[in-house]
């Protein structure tokens, strides 16, 4: 139906049935009733409407009497409609857009608009604090699968006027809403519109993986290149904070957590933790973390390039020498036992929590006992790839975790095969894959060392107490 809808009730009623396939649709429901003696129709999605609110209005409407009724649709909602989220619907796409996303529309017999009467609700958990982004002190509410719930918790911390929440709708099929959140007046305002002029030009059918569908639309990266370019959180807090530094947020609806950008590898290891405590505190966690995941990249291949040259062994750590009989190589059980953890995570992530207890004594006694004993490992490559399992979880980002992994697996697999040279040429290969990438601003990746800035450099390394406000 081009340009406006008609006056006729019939003509109306059966474009919308044709358009949603009413009929054929068991929770596409509608309620012809009559308001001021003209026909009218209800149409909205079973599982997406406030019955209750329903109920009211539509005892409402019954009271009106046919001299009541005003001329126009646009008269008829400001005199005649009580509740608060109306809007008028005149087009196809607007249409499609309301009534798919939940929106009740109401059509009236002589108005050539439909009235949307947004008292929708959406099926959705409590805000628990989520089981990965935990805090041992602060806030203990997260993120959920809906847009509107995560939108109102970045609303009750940052309380101004200068915060902006931008709708947006992604996906030909999908038409996923899509939220951008910013402060107008600290935003770098070139960085926002290219971030707008990414998001409309986006031709997708549907963001079937939500945010990383989104992520990997808005910037096609070199795909060899691990390292991310966008910090997830689903912490309200920590995306309050973001916000307030001036970064963009995006919130896609289905998605319990936050997209962060633009953002640098120092961003990504920082963690709530580090604000919730003392800067000296904070500063330690902070420097234990960095320190932690050096050791976790560099750990496995050193012990490999001293074991393949004892003679470089000082003798004050000559016990780190394996004694017992090696049946598979030293290289080769690192490559296993690296394989053999994100088995077990992935075991654990689809095992039901009823037996998550006996999947881990059986994993224990079967890796750390078995194993070495029937000699498939040794002890101390078991000691060492249970630290960097645990290094692992000392930082929230997977996929800052998984980037390591691959350049810890590269740089044991250098290091067997080319000596000191392959152990000198994986950590500069790992520099270059962390120095070379940028943000998705185009800014450097490990701002503020490259190019330096000297107070942003220990405001990133030390936890420094807080700014007093400027006036």
């Amino acid at each position: 139906m081009p340009g406006s809808f008609s006056k006729d009730f019939e003509t109306n009623k059966q474009y919308i049935d044709e358009l949603f396939q009413v009929k054929k649709s068991f929770d596409l429901i509608y309620r012809v009733v009559t308001i001021g003696g003209r026909t009218s129709c209800f149409y909205f999605i079973d599982g997406f409407c406030k019955d209750e609110v329903m109920e009211k209005i539509i005892e409402f409407l019954y009271k009106i009497t046919p001299d009541q009724m005003p001329e126009t649709a646009h008269d008829f909602l400001k005199d005649r409609l009580p509740y608060g989220e109306i809007d008028l619907v005149s087009d196809e796409a607007n249409l499609i857009q309301r009534m798919l996303s939940g929106v009740p529309i109401l059509i009236i017999d002589g108005y050539d608009k439909f009235l949307a009467m947004d008292f929708r609700t959406y099926p959705a958990r409590g805000v628990d604090e989520p089981e990965k982004d935990k805090v041992m002190r602060g806030s203990k509410d997260g993120f959920v699968e809906t847009v509107v719930y995560n939108t109102a918790l970045i609303r009750r911390r940052i309380r101004s006027p200068q915060l902006v929440m931008e709708m947006n709708t992604v996906g030909r099929s999908s038409r996923t809403d899509v939220v951008l959140c910013y402060m107008s007046d600290r935003v770098e305002q070139k960085m926002l519109q290219d971030i707008k002029n990414r998001l409309k030009k986006i031709d997708i059918d549907a963001l079937t993986m939500n945010q990383e569908s989104l992520a990997e639309c808005l910037y096609q990266h070199k795909w060899y290149n691990p390292f991310p370019k966008f910090k997830f959180t689903e912490r309200p807090d920590t995306t309050a904070a973001s916000i307030l530094e001036g970064s963009i947020v995006i919130l896609v609806d289905t998605s319990p957590s936050a997209m962060i950008l633009p953002t640098s590898v120092f961003d990504i290891i920082e963690d709530a933790d580090d604000y919730y405590f003392p800067p000296v505190t904070g500063t330690y966690l902070r420097l234990s973390r960095i320190a932690i995941n050096i050791l976790a990249v560099l750990l496995t291949p050193t012990f490999l390039l001293l074991f393949m040259h004892p003679e470089w062994i000082p003798e004050c750590l000559s016990f780190i020498e394996i004694t017992d009989p090696i049946n598979i190589p030293i290289f080769m059980q690192f490559l296993i036992l690296e394989f053999a953890i994100d088995g077990l995570r992935l075991a654990s992530l689809n095992t039901p929590s009823m037996f998550s207890t006996p999947l881990s004594v059986v994993a224990g006694i079967v890796l750390g006992d078995y194993t070495v004993s029937s000699g498939w490992f040794n002890s101390e490559i078991m000691l060492y790839m249970a630290f960097v399992a645990v290094a692992n979880y000392t930082q929230v980002s997977f996929e800052l975790g998984y980037a390591l992994k691959f350049m810890r697996l590269i740089l044991i697999c250098l290091t067997a095969a080319f000596g000191v040279y392959g152990y000198i040429g994986g950590i500069l290969l790992t520099l270059v894959c962390i120095v070379c990438n940028k943000t998705i601003s185009g800014k450097s990746y490990i701002y503020p060392i490259l190019p330096f800035n000297y107070k942003q450099f220990m405001r990133r390394f030390c936890r420094v107490s807080l700014p007093k406000s400027e006036r």
